[in-house]
């Protein structure tokens, strides 16, 4: 980029366009926030095991590897717009089944319902973040993208609010008594019943409430004047962009790395509470823990996007994926506080991962393979559905030699984070053009 030429991350033409699709990565952030603590939560209010609950963050997650690649052909054949709008319509529908959910009192039915919003989600990552790229000049893209992502986790810690003030304290299944043990557990099937009807009815309500508030952002944007994207007209056959993508390395590995950067992240954040649950410290309380984890991401998403100005992204991104390596290994290893605090620490170099991996796979695209690309980098948010269940598969295995498991279990992540981090060399090293 010329020094001498200063290039508007945002311009004046498209702020309000801009400010409208910024919302959206909060709105997708509360929901995905609200729902990491759910896997603790629905773990003890239908007796199921830690890996059984994470089947949560399978079905979350899995509807965004269901829905990308026919998401971004639906853009490509309408508009960015029109996808948007879509993703909305599945978001509050997803979440409004809850309401029957909570009624009949099956997991599978909440596992569904979860499903179904985020085939929403999957629209709106696709359509939103090459949207937002596409809103200026390609130099500030990846600036412009982590400028729009670091709304994402205000919606988070919104989420995480709502989780640890109205849904976790409010859980009669997790109130101990005086020797710090679940009374729920030693209640008979009558006494269960009517605690579990109660809870149910707790996790539903921020959702019910989610819905609405989704069904009003559709009204607004629906009525909204929008830029313009390419027409499908004047596109190429998708196979066609499918083969140029799949021989674009940057961009093949920017998939897999992006796989690894949402596992890490999903298993970070979910698991928070079983390792602060083991340290004898009560869900609630512990779900304050992750919203000073979302607290110092938020900030360091900031702090990264300026940075941006001075270091190449890609060097960044090396240097965050050392320092997430570095604090998970102390999480795996100190047992106690210091171990948790590391745990939290790791946050502040996880803020910068995704849309800089997102915009150094994207970058140097036409717009045409862009749709489709970007559908390839959210699919790869299926390392969020895969990750975490076999994370609590080692969970619940409760000691490993003289490890707690919890610990032994940070072990994914620390893999994932190795694997971003070689990403980010290559970058530098082989696709440095």
């Amino acid at each position: 980029m010329n020094k001498t030429e200063k290039v508007p991350v945002v311009s004046k033409e498209v702020l309000l366009p801009f400010i409208l699709i910024t919302s959206l990565f909060a709105l997708w952030g509360f929901a995905n926030d609200i729902t990491n603590p759910m896997v603790a939560a629905f773990g003890t209010v239908m007796e199921i095991s830690t890996a059984k609950a994470a089947l949560v963050q399978f079905a979350f997650y899995g509807g965004y590897a269901t829905m990308a690649i026919p998401a971004a052909l639906f853009v490509r054949k309408y508009s960015y717009k029109k996808g948007i709008l879509l993703g909305l319509s599945l978001y509050a529908f997803g979440a409004l089944l809850f309401f029957p959910a909570a009624k009949y009192e099956v997991f599978g039915f909440f596992l569904g319902s979860l499903y179904i919003l985020t085939f929403g989600l999957a629209f709106l990552e696709t359509t939103a973040n090459p949207y937002i790229l596409s809103m200026g000049d390609e130099r500030t893209s990846t600036q412009r993208l982590n400028l729009a992502q670091a709304f994402n986790p205000i919606g988070s810690i919104f989420g995480m609010f709502v989780a640890s003030k109205f849904i976790l304290t409010a859980l009669d299944s997790d109130k101990r008594n005086e020797m710090g043990e679940l009374i729920f557990t030693t209640l008979d099937e009558a006494q269960k019943a009517v605690i579990r009807t109660h809870d149910l009815a707790i996790i539903r309500n921020p959702y019910v409430i989610l819905g609405a508030v989704v069904i009003l952002m559709l009204i607004v944007i629906s009525v909204s004047k929008m830029p313009k994207s390419t027409t499908a007209t004047e596109h190429g056959p998708a196979k066609e962009s499918f083969k140029r993508l799949f021989s674009n390395g940057k961009y093949r590995e920017g998939v897999f790395a992006q796989l690894f950067y949402v596992a890490a992240q999903i298993m970070c954040w979910t698991f928070i509470i079983q390792y602060a649950d083991n340290l004898g410290i009560s869900k609630a309380t512990a779900q304050n823990f992750n919203i000073v984890a979302m607290v110092i991401f938020l900030t360091s998403r900031f702090i990264s996007t300026y940075l941006m100005r001075f270091v190449d992204s890609k060097k960044l991104l090396l240097i965050f994926a050392i320092g997430a390596m570095t604090t998970v290994a102390g999480a795996i290893i100190i047992h106690g506080m210091l171990g948790l605090y590391c745990l939290v620490a790791t946050s502040a170099f996880m803020s910068l991962m995704f849309p800089t991996i997102y915009g150094i796979a994207l970058k140097g695209l036409s717009e045409e393979d862009s749709t489709l690309g970007a559908a390839g980098l959210v699919m790869a948010i299926v390392g969020g559905a895969l990750m975490p269940i076999l994370q609590g598969t080692i969970i619940d295995k409760g000691t490993i030699g003289s490890f707690a498991a919890v610990n032994v279990s940070f072990i994914l992540p620390f893999i994932c984070f190795c694997f971003i981090a070689i990403y980010a060399y290559r970058t530098l090293k082989v696709y440095s053009n």
